[in-house]
């Protein structure tokens, strides 16, 4: 989710990895001869004996220093993942035009895990619907968690059902927090959020403020009435906070306030993050942050197959649809969440066929045994995947 740039790469632009760079020393340029070394450090044709015995010394000492990190104690228990929480519906407002404000507490009063600006939760919904959300509350806060969620009335239906089904005192299912947006601590900020995507980036504005970071904010969206949070970000500094509600702003305009060394960080539609996308390598900024709502667009895809079952329906797969796309008008039932591959909600098992995975959640070992995330995964133009769904 982090685009740095000037980026350094050890990879040419068809992926494969490049050959040892040339060693400089003073302003020529040379290649060291790995085939055959000179045995003294100087170059002189014997050896070096204090070299000599400090090389000796390291092939034994080193190699034995390491070896208890490779390996795990065999009486230790294998490490887990975190236990997911069950936590109450302590507070369900309206903070904007179609936007809900939910707090999440521990039955009991307990105090809930630490997170850092960025960071989102996972909920198990009543229906068993999942769906990703950010935190937007102050992570000093331990007492509660803080969500604010858009309805979107043509969506997969989390949002209609967390603003039509949920109330007060109903318990949910939540995993987390888990951050795939984490704030750098940058000097310099600015920050672009377009309408629900301010969630992430009000912890970030708030943290900004108590570090005494030079930080700015730009907030866009249909009308002011459609912006949550608006007396929040005015009280941490006004000067520091601009509203845009008239126009659909251009990337350009987005990044206006960036100086030289500004880390950018931005969350909205599509639409707005290919704007600063584009604007972005003529703004004086440094780096660029960015978290999509839904998955990133199709740009490289081929064509391709799914058999749903060994001797079930078979379905095409366009070159600008995902497989899960597909595969939901076939299987509406079928669950999902993120659709960007890295919460693994959609996971489906592979029977036949060779899948090109894309996703950021499965082991080697998984791929292996044909799981496969059909949200961002796909397969060679013209191949068949079968699939056990």
């Amino acid at each position: 989710m982090t685009k740095q740039h000037p980026a350094v790469t050890t990879q040419d632009p068809d992926g494969h990895a490049t050959p040892p760079a040339p060693t400089a020393v003073f302003g020529r340029t040379t290649r060291l001869d790995v085939e055959n070394p000179p045995p003294d450090l100087y170059g002189r044709p014997r050896l070096d004996r204090f070299m000599h015995a400090i090389t000796a010394f390291s092939d034994v000492y080193t190699p034995a220093m390491g070896r208890p990190l490779l390996r795990r104690n065999p009486r230790l228990p294998a490490p887990r993942a975190r236990a997911p929480l069950t936590l109450v519906v302590t507070g369900h407002r309206a903070v904007a035009e179609d936007v809900v404000e939910l707090r999440l507490a521990d039955p009991s009063g307990d105090r809930l895990p630490a997170w850092q600006p960025g960071a989102h939760l996972r909920l198990t919904l009543p229906s068993g619907k999942e769906r990703h959300y950010s935190l937007c509350g102050d992570p000093a806060d331990r007492g509660a968690y803080r969500i604010a969620v858009r309805r979107i009335a043509d969506g997969g239906g989390g949002s209609r059902e967390i603003h039509d089904d949920l109330h007060l005192g109903m318990r949910l299912t939540v995993r987390g927090p888990r951050n795939g947006f984490a704030f750098c601590g940058e000097p310099t900020l600015l920050l672009v959020a377009g309408g629900i995507g301010i969630t992430p980036l009000l912890p970030i504005a708030r943290e900004a403020q108590r570090r005494g970071l030079d930080w700015q904010l730009v907030h866009a969206g249909r009308t002011a009435a459609s912006l949550p949070f608006t007396e929040e970000l005015r009280a941490l500094d006004p000067a520091r906070v601009r509203f845009v509600t008239d126009r659909v702003p251009t990337g350009a305009e987005l990044l206006a306030g960036a100086r030289p060394g500004t880390a950018v960080y931005c969350c909205g539609p599509a639409p707005m993050l290919a704007a600063v996308q584009d604007a972005f390598a003529d703004s004086p900024a440094r780096a660029l942050h960015f978290e999509r709502f839904t998955a990133a667009p199709i740009l490289d895809g081929r064509p391709f197959a799914l058999q749903l079952g060994t001797d079930g329906e078979r379905v095409e797969v366009p070159a600008d649809r995902s497989a899960l796309d597909v595969l939901r008008e076939a299987r509406p039932d079928l669950a999902y969440s993120c659709q960007q591959g890295f919460c693994g909600t959609c996971r489906v098992q592979v029977l036949a066929g060779t899948p090109e995975h894309r996703d950021r959640r499965l082991t080697a070992e998984e791929r292996a045994s044909g799981a496969l995330l059909p949200c961002v995964s796909r397969a060679a133009e013209g191949a068949t995947l079968v699939l056990e769904v």
